[in-house]
């Protein structure tokens, strides 16, 4: 089946079984290979993209659902030499180990720091409405669907708390 996907601003047309997931056509039919495969059940977060700007688990979805959705890949997010606050946060805190992980701790930060932005509160919010402090017991709930096994969580979780701060700054 033939199928259009708009990836990182980019017109991608695929030939494709039907049942091939958004991270197999990402991953095996164009060579984005930032998003890992991780447990292949929706379990680890190692796949995380956005889809329409909201993080979905790439390997539960399949690639033919998202005709004429906007998706973001972490090679959408930044450029060696050119990387974007969250990935420079990341370095800087040493918010990764072996790096596996990464690219989905990302994503998911990512779309993570706007839902916070837009008021969406978590199951730790102090109030179903107004503001959200991203404290850290707030990022780890809105973090937890992304596992690390390396264990680089308190890097993780500074990385995300100075790209909210910075973002907040700069509006």
């Amino acid at each position: 089946m033939e199928i259009t996907l708009d990836i990182n601003g980019d017109r991608q047309v695929l030939d494709l079984d039907p049942r091939t997931s958004l991270l197999d056509a990402l991953r095996h039919h164009l060579g984005l290979t930032g998003s890992k495969k991780g447990c292949d059940h929706g379990q680890c977060g190692a796949c995380t993209i956005l889809v329409n700007g909201r993080r979905i688990n790439s390997c539960l979805t399949l690639a033919a659902m998202h005709e004429d959705d906007e998706i973001t890949t972490i090679e959408g997010i930044g450029r060696p030499g050119h990387l974007a606050p969250l990935q420079e946060g990341f370095v800087r805190h040493d918010g990764f180990q072996c790096g596996y992980c990464t690219p989905g701790q990302i994503m998911s930060a990512t779309a993570m720091i706007e839902e916070a932005r837009e008021g969406w509160p978590s199951y730790v919010s102090p109030s179903l409405e107004g503001d959200i402090e991203l404290s850290d017991e707030e990022i780890a709930e809105r973090m937890s669907g992304n596992l690390c096994r390396c264990a680089a969580y308190t890097g993780i979780v500074q990385a995300i708390r100075e790209a909210a701060e910075t973002r907040e700054a700069a509006e």
